[in-house]
């Protein structure tokens, strides 16, 4: 076993560019097509297999994504620990190896030496400074590989992982889109005596996230309100967030008048389940036959409501972030509404600017909110807080307004 280094011969990389860069795009999304490039790369080395893992950041694994030869590691999910191994050790030194000796002492894949293979080149692939897997190709008959076709091999990961990268952001948010258009109300159910608007935008600059909105009937005359957000950003902020609003429904059924006592269960399922996760709440439970809302805050920015004497902020303190510290106990605080009060639940994304105070984001919101129905209400908010410009966080936004039960709904 051996570690070599590539050789700098600038012809024959044009050469191998000009046969072999057509067949691996710029992107690369279907399986097939690393197939396909990995079938190539086997006639250009002469070897009898090529494959490519994936490196999964989240369980610390390579897993067999595409090969060409021993195309069971794909089918049987092959998976190897990072630094484990011959894949392992060459994505945790992020340098070329070669095998010269294949058999259960110097591989952790059976497949390799029960299919006869007796040497081995790997190496890492990596894109923006990102690993994103390790490509190797093996030969059934001993073989030197030399310094050429390690550059070769190299610059087919470079052209590989460019590929793989640009298809995992592809991939993250068009899962992270489908996820958040599932988990996101459709259609607000119909409450008597509430009308309700909502509005949600993803940030330009970090992309979808973990904020989320929901509203919901309870028993006896109740209806939930929901406002939060998971730090973080991408498929795992939105991941999370589907959890925690799962957790939240479930225990609001449980403790249908205790907003407070629902958010101490929401934290004591994320401590013990998904440790190191942080998220801010807002969850009120209004009756609405006696137009009192009962408020727990979560770490987040306290509600406004809105009515014909103007906008202020609801009186609130707020507990600790979900995920913070475990046991911490957690307050309700109780206000009696009026018919046509509004109450405007939102995410720092509506508020936030760089290089601005918190604070002056929030008068803004303040002086933006007007009496009346909930989607002009709406309406106005974001014309004058996000305006012609794509925000850069995650934006998100519910009103509610108490009308009189006799009154035609508006949701």
């Amino acid at each position: 076993m051996s570690h070599l280094e590539p050789a700098r011969d600038g012809n024959e990389l044009s050469r191998f560019d000009e046969e072999f860069g057509k067949y691996i795009p710029e992107y690369v999304e279907p399986r097939h097509l690393l197939e396909n490039a990995l079938a190539r790369l086997r006639t250009v080395l002469d070897v009898d297999t090529a494959t490519v893992l994936r490196y999964d950041a989240r369980s610390n694994r390579l897993v067999a994504v595409a090969s060409s030869g021993i195309e069971e590691e794909v089918y049987q999910g092959v998976r190897i620990p990072f630094g484990s191994g011959f894949a392992g050790r060459i994505a945790a030194a992020l340098r070329p190896l070669t095998l010269d000796h294949v058999d259960r002492d110097t591989v952790i894949n059976p497949l390799l030496w029960e299919h006869g293979l007796r040497s081995l080149l790997g190496v890492p692939m990596v894109s923006y400074g990102r690993l994103l897997g390790v490509l190797h190709v093996g030969s059934i008959t001993g073989r030197v590989f030399t310094p050429s076709d390690i550059r070769i091999l190299e610059r087919v990961g470079e052209r590989l992982a460019h590929s793989v990268y640009f298809a995992t952001l592809g991939e993250e948010h068009t899962a992270t889109l489908a996820l958040q258009r599932s988990l996101l109300p459709a259609a607000l159910p119909e409450v008597r005596g509430l009308e309700v608007a909502t509005r949600y935008v993803p940030g330009a600059d970090a992309g979808l996230g973990g904020d989320w909105y929901d509203l919901f009937p309870l028993p006896e005359d109740r209806v939930g309100l929901v406002m939060g957000d998971v730090a973080g950003h991408g498929l795992e902020a939105s991941v999370v967030m589907g959890r925690i609003r799962s957790a939240l429904r479930a225990y609001a059924l449980e403790w249908s008048a205790d907003p407070a006592r629902v958010l101490e269960r929401v934290d004591a399922k994320m401590h013990h389940f998904e440790p190191g996760v942080m998220a801010t709440i807002a969850y009120g439970v209004l009756d609405a036959s006696r137009r009192k809302l009962t408020l727990s805050l979560a770490g987040h920015p306290p509600p406004i409501r809105t009515n014909d004497d103007g906008s202020t902020f609801l009186a609130i303190d707020p507990d600790l972030p979900i995920g913070l510290f475990p046991g911490v106990p957690r307050a309700n605080t109780e206000f009696l509404l009026a018919d046509h009060d509004a109450i405007a639940l939102y995410t720092d994304g509506l508020v936030e600017r760089r290089g601005e105070s918190m604070d002056l984001g929030l008068r803004r919101l303040c002086m933006a909110m007007t009496n009346g129905e909930p989607e002009a209400a709406c309406a106005r908010v974001m014309s004058r807080l996000v305006g012609p410009h794509a925000p850069r966080d995650d934006v998100a936004l519910l009103i509610a307004r108490c009308v009189p039960f006799d009154a035609p709904q508006m949701s």
